[in-house]
């Protein structure tokens, strides 16, 4: 089994209280099972008896964690207990006793997992993916107008890299795609891949290695963000932004927690101008609404809802301050399911309205007022 790779955290966190209070499903269910130590105690009795792996609300609280690594991050000794949670997903597939709603959503990652590169020429790859490309095409629009503005030309990469699929337990389906969208991008010849998305960022920098599909070491994979802030820093974007006001960060638990890139997003946002200002009470705690189980909002949209509106509750003023994120998925997460009308925007959008000359750009911006 998978998990029995994870036996040193099943046997440390089983009986550990110390990170419960960062689960961010354990913070609005208030159950003891969607806790580290919950999970631990329930993966601890299948390691006892293969046969409570089918017990089906053991299954269902493996798939209603929300995966942010925060617990491990901030762990003293970093016990992955987010990767014991993957593992114990894999078991579940590959046992085959996943529940029905997640059979039926892998189907439909498998049906539309298609790759393709568009545009003859350029050096730099921007890969947009499938939840920005269908629900909030904007971020794709605000950074290719980035790249507009300081002269680069690219070709654009759309299509699945596997990750909803590798998080749900599809370790195969997965592989099969990071096959086939590591060779789109050799065949381009590309030297750059940038990348909004931070779930994809991930599995392209972390899983694809794992899974026999890794780039070449001349190819860079960026964030946006780290992008971004070397135009900056290279002096590709020349206009020079005003002062603005102050702007909350809502923080990725991909780049902050998988790929200690947490520092980046905010030195970015005080290169445009931004007084950034950390969200929430406390600098341990994941406000990302579920973005490290990349599908959540498929999988466990009552839930969601319920994160969605503890980031209301812990917002200064939910109807008038600017929040930013550098998640796609965060930002369609809280503008969906919040129930709240919030002035949240990408962080492409952030520096596309301070950089762009076109006045017809920037106000189309929802939040011009506050960040233009």
């Amino acid at each position: 089994m998978n998990t029995e790779k994870y036996d040193d955290v099943v046997s440390a966190c089983r009986f550990c209280f110390m990170c419960r209070h960062l689960d961010t499903v354990g913070n609005v269910t208030y159950q003891e099972a969607d806790t580290p130590r919950g999970r631990a105690l329930i993966l601890d009795k299948v390691r006892i008896g293969k046969e409570n792996l089918k017990n089906p609300d053991y299954i269902e609280t493996m798939y209603r964690s929300a995966l942010s690594a925060a617990c491990r991050f901030h762990c003293v000794s970093h016990y992955d207990e987010a990767g014991l949670v993957l593992a114990a997903r894999r078991d579940i597939v590959e046992a085959g006793l996943e529940p029905e709603k997640v059979k039926m959503l892998a189907a439909e990652l498998k049906s539309d997992a298609g790759v393709k590169i568009e545009g003859d020429s350029g050096e730099v790859i921007y890969h947009v993916d499938s939840l920005t490309a269908s629900k909030q095409p904007e971020i794709a629009e605000a950074f290719k107008h980035i790249l507009d503005e300081a002269g680069i030309s690219y070709r654009i990469l759309t299509g699945d890299t596997g990750k909803a699929l590798l998080t749900l337990g599809y370790e195969d389906a997965a592989r099969l795609i990071a096959e086939k969208l590591c060779n789109a991008v050799a065949k381009s010849g590309c030297k750059t891949l940038v990348i909004s998305c931070p779930a994809s960022f991930d599995a392209l920098k972390n899983d694809y290695p794992h899974l026999g599909a890794a780039f070449t070491p001349k190819t860079r994979i960026l964030h946006s963000s780290e992008f971004m802030l070397e135009l900056l820093e290279n002096g590709k974007l020349k206009q020079k932004p005003k002062k603005m006001n102050k702007a909350y960060y809502l923080e990725s638990d991909f780049l902050k927690r998988y790929n200690q890139l947490g520092d980046v997003q905010c030195k970015l946002l005080k290169k445009i101008g931004l007084a950034v200002v950390k969200f929430g009470t406390n600098s341990e705690e994941s406000y990302a609404v579920g973005e490290g189980a990349v599908v959540y909002d498929r999988l466990q949209p009552e839930i969601l809802k319920l994160l969605c509106s503890r980031i209301v509750g812990l917002a200064d003023c939910p109807d008038t301050d600017v929040l930013v994120t550098a998640s796609p998925y965060a930002k369609y997460a809280l503008k969906t399911f919040s129930g709240k009308t919030l002035n949240l925007i990408s962080i492409e959008e952030a520096v596309a309205a301070r950089y762009s000359r076109r006045k017809s750009f920037r106000t189309r911006l929802s939040v011009k007022d506050c960040i233009a």
